[in-house]
């Protein structure tokens, strides 16, 4: 049978109104049972990543994207875990706040309620699949999935796990729609079925993000492209630095939170950066560096202002030497593509006022930029950092797919 991504989508809106009135407990068990199933069926998922795997390898996949598209068992166990963890969250439907009573009597509040279907469209993560869907169940939320080509048998797999968990739940399974073709006129296709979906979210790289924020006719949450700033303040503590550029750049450099440039304050350029330089030669980073950190890398290239836009998603590193506090913050402004930015510095003052003064989604004081996602900071899982500020800022959680509703209770007033 031909997919038609306008039928799954009407499903999934008639669906919609069956998960928006589960209760909690009914939710969580949901949760409970696909992680149970993903766990049951590792080897099958396995076997279905290997066919993606070999294919992303024989079309020259970079290793930061196959890096993303890769599965193992204790990967499979951490996004089990994850599910598991935003099951036992808080429920954010139904909450109600800011009850106020007013002159005329009534009482006023509101009450977070789903936003009804919502898509996704991203690229290589598998785990995406498990995160997007689970956290818009826990919220209420029908969702329709749309990954890419080169995690399509990943995909399918674990649709399976879902599929056969809401079976067991009575859940109509058009609640999770796994787009299972992945021609780009079904996307095309997607982002006109205003009626039927509530909102899109794109995931993945900067073309894929701005080709569905300039051609979509639903409303688009973006997560556009991470580059992540480290500043070495003059006050910093170069042993720590050095440990947040370590875990920031080397960790995992495939990743949206990884560090894509390093800004050192001119007063200790001296001291720290041939510590930096020869940390980052350990791990055969490529550096680009200003023309007054240079001197200091061995081989490093002349960094460009297209480096200072850069999201590398490798084992390279831009590198700017700073006259000051100020000149960091103004390179930040200039450059942030609104992700996350940390400052290492020992000076309390500094760090409240580089907290205070840049608006990016996350912000640092002497952490790991690799802290900002959505599982480190408490939300259990993420379905993406948002770098726009409406209707959401930084890593999206269960209640960031809520929205809210006013509810008046009286006893018989009328207005006058």
């Amino acid at each position: 049978m031909t997919f038609s991504i306008t039928a799954a989508a009407k499903q999934a809106k008639k669906a919609a109104r069956q998960v928006a009135n589960l209760t909690s407990k009914q939710k969580n068990q949901l949760l409970a049972d696909i992680a149970e199933s993903l766990l049951a069926n590792t080897a099958a998922i396995l076997i279905a990543n290997e066919k993606d795997l070999s294919a992303g390898k024989k079309n020259g996949l970079d290793a930061a994207m196959l890096d993303r598209l890769a599965l193992d068992p204790a990967r499979i166990q951490d996004i089990a875990n994850a599910v598991l963890e935003i099951a036992a969250q808080a429920d954010p439907v139904g909450s109600i706040s800011k009850i106020e009573r007013m002159p005329s009597g009534i009482q006023v509040g509101k009450m977070r309620i789903p936003l009804g279907v919502i898509a996704m469209i991203y690229e290589s993560r598998p785990n995406v699949t498990i995160d997007a869907a689970a956290l818009c169940l826990k919220a209420g939320n029908a969702v329709v999935l749309r990954g890419g080509k080169e995690a399509i048998h990943s995909n399918l797999a674990l649709a399976e796990c879902i599929k056969s968990s809401l079976s067991k739940q009575q859940i109509d399974p058009a609640a999770v729609v796994v787009v299972p073709d992945p021609d780009r006129a079904v996307m095309n296709e997607l982002m006109t079925l205003n009626e039927s979906i509530d909102l899109i979210i794109p995931r993945g790289g900067e073309g894929l993000i701005r080709f569905v924020s300039e051609n979509s006719r639903i409303p688009v949450i973006q997560h556009y492209k991470g580059v992540c700033h480290l500043y070495v303040d003059s006050a910093a503590d170069e042993t720590k630095a050095l440990a947040l550029l370590e875990n920031g750049k080397t960790q995992r450099t495939g990743v949206c939170n990884s560090l894509e440039t390093l800004l050192v304050h001119q007063d200790v350029a001296k001291t720290f950066l041939p510590k930096a330089a020869a940390l980052l030669a350990q791990h055969n980073t490529v550096v680009h560096a200003c023309e007054n950190s240079i001197e200091y890398f061995k081989g490093a290239q002349a960094a460009t202002e297209d480096d200072w836009h850069a999201e590398y998603l490798a084992m390279e590193i831009a590198v700017r030497v700073v006259s000051d506090f100020e000149h960091a913050i103004e390179h930040i402004e200039e450059y942030a593509s609104g992700h996350t930015e940390v400052i290492a510095t020992q000076d309390y003052s500094t760090a409240q006022a580089f907290i205070r003064r840049i608006n990016s989604a996350v912000v640092m004081a002497n952490a790991s930029s690799r802290f900002s996602d959505g599982g480190q900071l408490g939300l259990g899982a993420e379905i993406g950092i948002s770098t726009s500020k409406l209707h959401a800022y930084g890593p999206m959680g269960a209640e960031s797919l809520t929205t809210e509703k006013f509810i008046v209770m009286g006893d018989g007033e009328v207005r006058e």
